[in-house]
């Protein structure tokens, strides 16, 4: 017999692709260039913003032009603290090479409160990486369309859900995807670094940005900046580090040596990551590029750069492309990463059990809709605003690298392997500096909005703890003297319950299926809250050729029709050897509208007889078959099911 498909599993296939099987799942392996494009999105695309978040946290200090003077001085404290990540991810990647993330090796070797904390700040991680680069990938877009501003919230959501769409299909991490705009946007990126270099030392030098009256106040001001302000410009920057560990996450997909060919990508990545961060805070500075409503650094920077001609023009279009690009598509790490953590956290019994599950497409379908309904959230809450965002930002990841990084210490104290002093040097030196970094950033961050964060990652552990209580309680109950329960001796009587509303089809088919059961007794019982329908359907019952089984009437006229089926199934179990189902007919409808129609007494029923003892609740289902015009639309087997979900008498 050929069963028929669903509706939503028709839908489902045709928006996502023929299902896949199990034995399809592998990993694609990659070269080292084809790694960089995959895994280094999100941190080369972080260049696009983070020169930008510094000049602007100095220039709303007030301090006016002075503090250009210290953008490049911050830059490069942040590239130093970059060159530590790289180095201790290196450690990393070569401790475990079958994928590192910061939750594996703080669970391994600080224990498994730490990992929820590395796995929630994670988890929020990945959400805000989402929000803030789909947020800037639409900045670069109104900085050259400037009339799509008032639509960039919409335009943020679109692109959130096509990148969710793709990866609910299942799309790999394919070189072709990725290696196009992050390739363009490096390109992009060192042509313009190159051309300013090149007019700066050879030419008359770079014009300044012309400025408008909002840039002009912005630049108003004197002074010198404090210790405090510099640090808080230095957090502003801290965006720029984050997706270092995604190689580290991924080590499985390089082609082997899998670990070697993971770490030289790694250098590489950092090493055009702190170039580019250098370079193009260097050119904002040489410009005096000022971050306005409606147009972004870069789009100053470039536009400076390549002047008013045909070809300046081109390449300032193709400079914002390529930086639009890759910033929507570095969303596509956390789309990779959050599933996949989460599922880990879920095997753990510290997430919820469905997000272990792969959906249609051999992908976490339901991390990857958590993750963009949770992003989308922030994007309409914030207003897809970068400089909202990134307060948020950098907390959590900070946090993961410092636990990660002690967890890398305390590895090299533990197994002492060849090089070890070396190896603790160098991760407990970058533990120390990510978690002052961490210190820092929630200090000058914390009325920012850092403080959101702060407060949430606390509740949230304490949230994954309790689900994982809850499900060892209920391990440690299901699996008590499990074996000893079967055993137990079968209860001497079985007594069945027809519950009858109507006489129909679904009556009928109700009793059919509890003759099968072979009960010791046969009850047919209508709970009568309506008199005049009672008496009905009395008489219509004499009428029927079930002399054996006669129609049992509960007066119920306080209409607690659950109430009176409990009082009814006490009574027949109250010997303590009787086993009691009740059989509640059940329509199942074409559509789901159709449910609207009806009302829910069969789950109230359920429901209330849940925590009777042996007391057995059977949905018997009936499939109406015929249209609204009367035909038969088609015809399906019947089949007791036993369950709470979706019944309607």
């Amino acid at each position: 017999m050929v069963l028929p498909e669903n509706r939503s599993f028709r839908l489902k296939s045709k928006v996502l692709g023929r299902t896949l099987h199990t034995d399809q799942l592998q990993h694609e392996r990659l070269n080292n260039a084809t790694a960089l494009a995959v895994f280094s999105s999100d941190a080369l695309s972080s260049t696009a913003y983070a020169s930008e978040e510094i000049i602007l946290t100095l220039l709303t200090a007030g301090i006016g032009v002075a503090a250009f003077g210290y953008v490049v001085p911050i830059t490069i404290a942040m590239v130093i603290v970059l060159t530590i990540l790289v180095f201790s991810y290196r450690q990393t990647i070569k401790a475990y090479p079958s994928a590192g993330g910061a939750y594996i090796v703080t669970k391994d070797n600080l224990g498994v409160i730490p990992a929820q904390v590395a796995g929630v700040a994670l988890l929020t991680d990945y959400i805000l990486t989402v929000s803030v680069s789909v947020s800037a990938g639409v900045a670069a877009l109104y900085s050259v369309f400037h009339g799509v501003y008032p639509y960039r919230v919409p335009i943020a959501l679109a692109f959130i859900a096509i990148i969710a769409w793709g990866n609910l299909r299942g799309v790999k991490e394919s070189g072709k995807l990725f290696a196009i705009p992050t390739f363009a946007f490096l390109v992009a990126m060192f042509v313009m670094i190159g051309v300013g270099l090149i007019k700066t030392i050879f030419g008359s030098g770079l014009e300044h940005v012309v400025l408008n009256p909002e840039q002009h106040d912005a630049l108003k001001g004197a002074g010198a900046a404090g210790l405090v302000l510099i640090l808080h410009a230095f957090a502003s920057g801290g965006a720029a580090v984050t997706g270092v560990e995604a190689i580290s996450n991924g080590v499985p997909a390089f082609k082997a040596p899998e670990w070697k060919n993971a770490r030289n990508t790694l250098m590489v990545m950092g090493g055009l990551l702190g170039a580019m961060f250098l370079g193009i805070s260097w050119l904002a500075t040489q410009v005096q590029a000022v971050p306005t409503e409606g147009r972004t650094v870069i789009s100053q920077v470039a536009d400076a750069v390549y002047g008013n001609g045909a070809i300046g023009h081109v390449m300032y279009i193709f400079t914002q492309a390529a930086t639009m690009f890759i910033l929507v598509l570095a969303a596509n790490t956390s789309f990779a990463d959050f599933p996949r953590l989460a599922s880990f956290q879920a095997e753990d019994s510290f997430m919820p059990r469905q997000l272990t599950k792969r959906g249609h497409r051999l992908v976490f379908s339901n991390g990857i809709v958590a993750l963009a309904i949770s992003a989308a959230v922030l994007v309409v809450v914030l207003q897809a605003d970068v400089s909202k965002l990134i307060p948020l930002y950098a907390v959590g990841v900070f946090t993961s690298f410092t636990l990660s990084q002690a967890g890398m210490a305390r590895r090299h104290v533990r197994i002492k392997e060849a090089g070890w002093r070396s190896g603790l040097f160098i991760n407990a030196l970058g533990a120390v500096v990510t978690l002052v970094v961490t210190v820092v950033i929630a200090y000058t961050k914390f009325t920012h909005g850092a403080w959101v964060i702060i407060v949430l990652v606390p509740i949230l552990v304490w949230v994954v703890v309790r689900l994982n209580h809850q499900y060892e309680t209920e391990k440690a109950e299901l699996h008590e003297d499990a074996f000893r329960a079967v055993e137990e001796p079968i209860l001497r009587r079985h007594d069945v319950i027809v519950l009858i509303d109507t006489i129909d089809r679904t009556s009928a088919r109700a009793i059919q299926y509890a003759r099968t059961l072979i009960p010791d007794d046969l009850r047919a019982v209508h709970i009568a809250i309506d008199e005049q329908h009672a008496a009905e359907l009395a008489d219509e019952w004499a009428t029927l050729p079930l002399a054996s089984l006669p129609l049992e009437m509960r007066l119920c006229p306080d209409r607690r029709i659950e109430r009176s089926v409990l009082e009814l199934v006490a009574e027949l179990a109250d010997d303590g050897q009787t086993e009691v189902s009740v059989l509640i007919p059940r329509r199942v409808y074409r559509a789901g509208w159709h449910k609207l129609l009806h009302d829910r007494t069969a789950e109230a029923i359920a429901r209330t007889l849940a925590d009777v003892p042996h007391a057995n609740v059977t949905f018997v289902p009936y499939h109406l078959t015929r249209s609204s015009k009367g035909a038969h639309v088609h015809e399906v087997e019947h089949g007791a099911v036993s369950g709470t979900s979706g019944i309607h008498n």
